[in-house]
């Protein structure tokens, strides 16, 4: 079921959606600032492109309060609307069946676009 949702799910714009973020991932990267902010995009882009299957965890390692200041800046340079943009998608796809599992993805994504650093994939 993992395999077939990833499939249905990278034809209908998840393959998109992925690369936006890894084009993103990119030209942050091209700044010395946005490094941290390009690791973060493109953990993104990975979890957009296959999303069935992985979860999101939080990391328990000690960061101290460094995580803390970087997931503020996240969301105040657009962490807040990239979360927006998902719950809306998953909203518009919970309306329907078929679109529950996949609204479950784009909540996912919400959860981890308003706050990644601290957070990892498995």
């Amino acid at each position: 079921m993992k395999v077939l949702g990833n499939i249905i799910w990278l034809i209908f714009g998840g393959l998109e959606s992925a690369l936006v973020y890894f084009i993103a991932s990119l030209l942050l990267a091209i700044t010395i600032i946005g490094i941290p902010f390009a690791a973060q995009t493109f953990k993104i882009g990975l979890m957009t492109l296959w999303p069935f299957g992985s979860e999101v965890v939080t990391v328990d390692e000690n960061q101290g309060c460094l995580t803390l200041i970087m997931n503020i800046i996240w969301i105040l340079i657009g962490g807040l609307w990239i979360s927006v943009i998902h719950v809306f998608f998953g909203v518009l796809l919970a309306l329907t069946i078929v679109g529950l599992p996949f609204a479950q993805q784009h909540f996912k994504l919400a959860v981890l676009a308003l706050s990644p650093f601290g957070k990892d994939i498995r």
